[in-house]
């Protein structure tokens, strides 16, 4: 494996999804994008038609009459209904509850104000910020007060832990208003559908114009290669369904999502300095010696033991079975923007296939989870992983490209929020 090589993996630690930063050394095919060649901007800060709460994780009681429910543990539910008695929920707009309070807030704003998350999201990191500059503002009692010392650093530890919770749930709320923004539907849990007979999941729409418009078109290009790495010559196919372990598809999910903020990530570079015409000369010809990789270099960041995971699973080699000699590296077309990447050096490579936040890292653990459920993980004597006890789906090929797609924007999107939110609260460390 070339010494730079970018590899940001999805993998399985003990009974969940848990997803590793990349390691030190990157696949150097991995590249990724996202939205178009601008940064998140959000308009001047309208005036709410209600006044914001600060709330104070420690000190939050929970309203006993309220027309907006959280359901369970999947996701934020409306509640239209003129009597509390008579409520009937709604479709979730996104698999993941808000469990914090602030995050309760934001799910109330994204139900009933879209708009509006953006001017609430900015007063609750005004005030997060006033909470951690008060308390670095404190003097830790002395070495000698004992007891009174564990106390102040335990209250402390659970202070920083409260903000770190309403900080990813700013993100995830954010990330969900620009999927709302973009007229798209976050995919619901994975669960039969109850009116199709056949079980099958994926009885969602395809959105994938939406989706397309998302990107840049050199992004998307590159969209396009990695959704042909995964899905080989059944990419145009809308009607077959395949049975497949939903374990794998989540990691396949995770593994998308990371990819797109890569992508995000590189593509923003890409279309600035395009935009200023100093890109490498490699980069701005259509060929180069990148259309001759292949095989394990034209994987992209993140599929890792993922990819051949599913591309080995028992009722995914029916998908691969009428694919060319080329195999899932088959088809696989040159563009631009692979071939800025592969200019990179290693360290750059590196730098760019991380991500930043653990906030971030966490987001896409929990939504994965909430999509797909927590996996039950069984280890044999030999050190191995059982699958015989996974979870079984039935999904179409058209669903899978929906879930990729979706995953790509996620991941993109979450590079935009985060970036965002950083100018205005600090805690990206890298």
């Amino acid at each position: 494996m070339d010494a730079a090589t970018a590899s940001a993996s999805a993998s399985v630690v003990g009974s969940s999804l848990t997803l590793r930063r990349p390691p030190s050394s990157v696949t150097r095919s991995a590249i990724l994008t996202a939205n178009q060649p601008h940064f998140l901007r959000f308009a001047a800060k309208p005036r709410l038609p209600f006044s914001i709460k600060h709330y104070s994780p420690l000190s939050y009681s929970k309203p006993r009459n309220r027309r907006t429910a959280l359901g369970s543990r999947r996701g934020m539910v409306v509640r239209a209904s003129s009597s509390p008695d008579s409520a009937e929920p709604t479709a979730p707009i996104a698999p993941l509850q808000m469990e914090s309070p602030i995050g309760q807030f934001l799910s109330q704003i994204l139900i009933s104000h879209p708009h509006l998350v953006p001017a609430a999201v900015e007063q609750q990191l005004e005030q997060l910020q006033t909470d951690r500059d008060a308390e670095e503002k404190k003097e830790e009692p002395s070495a000698s007060a004992g007891t009174d010392l564990v106390l102040y650093r335990r209250i402390a530890e659970v202070k920083a832990n409260e903000r770190k919770k309403a900080l990813e749930e700013i993100l995830y709320a954010l990330v969900v208003q620009k999927f709302m923004d973009a007229n798209v539907s976050l995919v619901p849990a994975m669960m039969p559908s109850s009116t199709d007979p056949s079980g099958r999941v994926d009885m969602w729409p395809s959105e994938e114009d939406k989706l397309e418009q998302l990107h840049s078109p050199e992004a998307y290009e590159m969209i396009q290669n990695h959704l042909a790495l995964i899905l080989g010559n059944r990419l145009g196919d809308s009607t077959s369904v395949a049975q497949i372990s939903k374990l794998r598809v989540g990691q396949v999910y995770a593994a998308s999502v990371m990819y797109g903020y890569f992508l995000k990530r590189v593509d923003q570079r890409f279309q600035l300095e395009k935009t200023m015409k100093i890109l490498p000369n490699a980069s701005n010809g259509e060929e180069s010696g990148i259309e001759q990789s292949v095989g394990e270099d034209m994987r992209p960041a993140g599929l890792g033991d993922s990819y051949k995971a599913v591309s080995s699973d028992p009722e995914v080699s029916s998908w691969s079975g009428s694919i060319s000699p080329g195999g899932f590296g088959h088809g696989i077309k040159p563009c631009r923007l692979r071939t800025y990447v592969m200019s990179f050096d290693g360290e750059t490579l590196l730098k760019f296939a991380a991500i930043r936040s653990k906030e971030a890292v966490s987001i896409i653990e929990k939504h994965t989870e909430a999509l797909f459920g927590r996996p039950e993980i069984v280890i044999t004597p030999q050190g191995t992983v059982d699958s015989s006890k996974d979870e079984l789906i039935k999904i179409s090929f058209n669903g899978l490209k929906r879930l990729v797609l979706e995953a790509v924007t996620f991941g993109s999107f979450l590079w935009d929020v985060e970036s965002y939110v950083d100018s205005r609260y600090h805690f990206v460390m890298n």
